[in-house]
């Protein structure tokens, strides 16, 4: 092999090893600001004192940012390449961030929705990017266990973000004087982020990222080439798995944004405790993904996927009907099944699609919209019924992963047939 990207070694070279550390610490920082996120939900219900699906419009404002610059990313990834879309990624971040100032000022729902959603139009970039940059950064066959690695950087921040948000916003609305000042409690946790995220920025811009776009495996068609008559959505394993990510993502952000207020309504009697119980959650898809990673060299990814999504199915199911701890820490446990469902549904999606291969990740990536409707559709069911009775929808979602993992993500084609 000539090239480095098809070296089995090629991730502990010296042009790999620094570039998938670099790409790995980006990880932390969109679980972070997307978990920090969730925590708006019951934030924004104590302030406007909305329902839950109109609180949920926090998350379908972030995730919506995906369906509308998913696409438009992989265009530009094309343009400017993979590290300075990177770099792009972060300072849009830090434009949302600041948003949140007069947000808070304003005590401005709108506001604060506008801010979520500049913030996601960052992070979306930044997945957009990152995840593919990753998975291309050596040999094909273990891109899974180099995507599940750097999810577990990812799972990091998601588990420090609800402690923070513990800590800092979810104050006792009680304990304030007015609306104002608990709407202030978003103030300096978002600016002190959007200092660090423009400080990284200016550090990736200036580090050194090897053009892996360049391999002649990724590299995009030429004119004349045969590949430009090719549509995404006729490779049914790329578009089974972008809707795999839409049910992954919505349930997963679902769970989390909805936990605070089920775990209180099975005796949890602050939002401090809530949120350390939602930390564990997080923790337990850190856990899950550092052991997944030993895990996938044993067993094929398409069938862990599918035994993790049938075990969370059947946690979900058992905390319908049942009550206190045993229904608050099976919703806990499913943050460790949850653990290794996106990476090993996105290589899944993305194998065997070669210079077609930032399409297929445009395509999944749009899909992430799920964290959009599955979190909305399961507060106003949740309104309707109850959220004990609305986790029915999770289970549905759980099953349709388990699916695709087992038979779903076999492909019936590749770029070479």
């Amino acid at each position: 092999m000539t090239t480095r990207s098809t070296q089995p070694a090629a991730l502990t070279s010296p042009g790999y090893l620094v570039p998938f550390i670099t790409v790995t610490a980006l990880f932390f920082i969109f679980g972070f600001i997307t978990t920090l996120n969730m925590a708006l939900v019951p934030h924004l219900r104590s302030i406007f004192d909305l329902s839950h699906a109109w609180a949920m419009l926090a998350e379908s404002a972030f995730f919506l940012a995906y369906f509308v610059f998913s696409a438009p990313t992989s265009k530009l990834i094309e343009l400017i390449g993979y590290k300075r879309t990177m770099v792009v990624s972060l300072f849009v971040q830090v434009v949302g961030c600041l948003l949140f100032v007069p947000a808070a000022k304003m005590v401005s729902f709108p506001l604060f929705l506008t801010a979520v959603f500049v913030v996601g139009a960052g992070v979306t970039a930044l997945q957009t990017s990152a995840n593919p940059y990753v998975s291309i950064l050596g040999p094909e066959h273990s891109a899974p266990v180099r995507l599940t690695l750097a999810q577990a950087f990812n799972s990091i921040g998601t588990t420090i973000a609800p402690l923070v948000a513990g800590a800092y916003i979810l104050t006792d609305p009680g304990k304030l004087a007015s609306k104002a000042s608990v709407a202030d409690t978003v103030r300096v946790p978002y600016l002190l982020i959007a200092g660090a995220l423009l400080l990284l920025g200016i550090a990736v811009a200036f580090m050194h990222l090897p053009a892996v776009t360049e391999t002649q495996s990724f590299r995009p068609a030429k004119d004349g080439d045969d590949l430009l008559s090719r549509s995404i959505w006729s490779f049914r394993h790329t578009v089974l798995g972008a809707l795999g990510i839409f049910f992954y993502v919505g349930v997963e952000v679902g769970l989390g944004s909805i936990a605070v207020d089920y775990f209180k309504t099975q005796g949890m009697s602050t939002a401090e405790t809530a949120s350390f119980l939602v930390s564990l959650y997080w923790f337990g898809a850190l856990v899950g993904r550092l052991l997944g990673s030993w895990i996938l060299t044993k067993v094929k990814s398409g069938k862990l996927l599918g035994i993790f999504g049938f075990a969370a199915a059947a946690l979900i199911a058992l905390s319908m009907f049942t009550g206190g701890w045993v229904a608050i820490w099976t919703l806990v446990l499913c943050g460790f099944f949850n653990s290794i469902m996106f990476p090993n549904i996105f290589t899944l999606g993305i194998a065997g699609l070669g210079p077609m291969t930032s399409k297929g990740s445009g395509l999944i990536m749009t899909a992430v919209v799920g964290g959009a409707v599955i979190p909305y559709l399961l507060g106003a069911l949740a309104d309707r019924v109850g959220i004990q009775h609305s986790f029915v929808l999770p289970v549905i979602c759980y099953l349709y992963i388990a699916y695709y993992g087992l038979w779903g993500s076999k492909p019936t084609r590749t770029i070479t047939a």
